[in-house]
């Protein structure tokens, strides 16, 4: 085993799957199971999920594991299911410069549970799998590189949905209109528009909003039409609640995005 990852690490090649060392180094499944355990013990050896490992070079020890960007795609070609790097890791690869992302996020079309490994923090977020398919194209994805290869992420338009269609894990409603404000220019109106068709009516008239009030005023425009399908007011943001009914009746409504604007929206310029 330690002869077996150490002509991978001299191939450029940092992870392997149990069935490919198995067929490689003729052990009994048994054997390998100790030899392994053995090698997570030396710090040689990560598991992010049963049955796949990660080769850990010197460098990687004080995190515990290599950094994502590093083994998603092997990882998810392994678990056979597609993905994109999204959310706050996105925003902050398309230029977003006010998110930190402590959390590394992946939009799959499976339910699948996070999981941390050393000092790394990786959540995967669901989407239905038709959404999915009609969203998940190479149009509208971008490359995230890094020294082992490529990794899928979401391009600025698919960025900008994801991140208000889930905006509860994107640092809530002010977050987002914050990423907004940093990348929406960015955003082809017609990518936008395609990717939009895919996603809840109330999510795309909430971006819409957030892009007028950044003053993308291009890229919102298309949206319109979108919002004018809307047949009832939607808050802003549905996670505040008013107090009392005749509170809420209170709020600004925003008619052009069928908004119920519950939550003053604040953006650093």
């Amino acid at each position: 085993m330690d002869h077996y990852i150490d002509e991978l690490l001299s191939r450029g090649r940092s992870y392997f799957s149990r069935e490919e060392a198995l067929d490689a180094v003729g052990l009994t499944a048994q054997a390998f199971i100790a030899a392994a355990s053995r090698l997570t013990r030396k710090q040689r050896l990560a598991s992010p999920r049963r049955g796949f490992y990660l080769i850990l070079r010197p460098e990687d020890r004080v995190a515990g594991a290599p950094e994502p960007v590093r083994w998603i795609a092997p990882l998810m070609n392994y678990l056979e299911l597609d993905y994109r790097i999204s959310l706050l890791r996105a925003a902050a690869f398309n230029g977003a410069s006010h998110q930190a992302a402590m959390v590394f996020q992946v939009i799959v079309p499976k339910q699948l549970r996070g999981f941390d490994i050393g000092r790394h923090r990786l959540r995967f977020i669901y989407q239905a799998p038709v959404s999915f398919n009609k969203t998940n194209l190479p149009d509208l994805l971008a490359q995230m590189k890094s020294e082992a290869g490529f990794a899928k992420v979401a391009g600025v338009e698919l960025t900008l949905l994801d991140c208000i269609r889930y905006f509860h894990k994107a640092a809530g409603i002010n977050g987002v209109a914050q990423i907004v404000k940093d990348i929406g220019a960015k955003a082809d109106p017609h990518k936008l528009v395609k990717a939009a068709m895919a996603y809840e009516n109330t999510a795309v008239r909430r971006l819409g909003y957030l892009l007028d009030r950044a003053g993308h005023t291009r890229q919102a425009k298309l949206l319109e039409p979108l919002a004018k399908k809307a047949k009832s007011m939607k808050p802003l943001d549905p996670s505040v609640k008013p107090l009392t009914e005749s509170l809420a009746e209170l709020h600004e409504k925003d008619t052009k995005w069928m908004l119920v604007i519950n939550e003053p929206v604040e953006i650093d310029y």
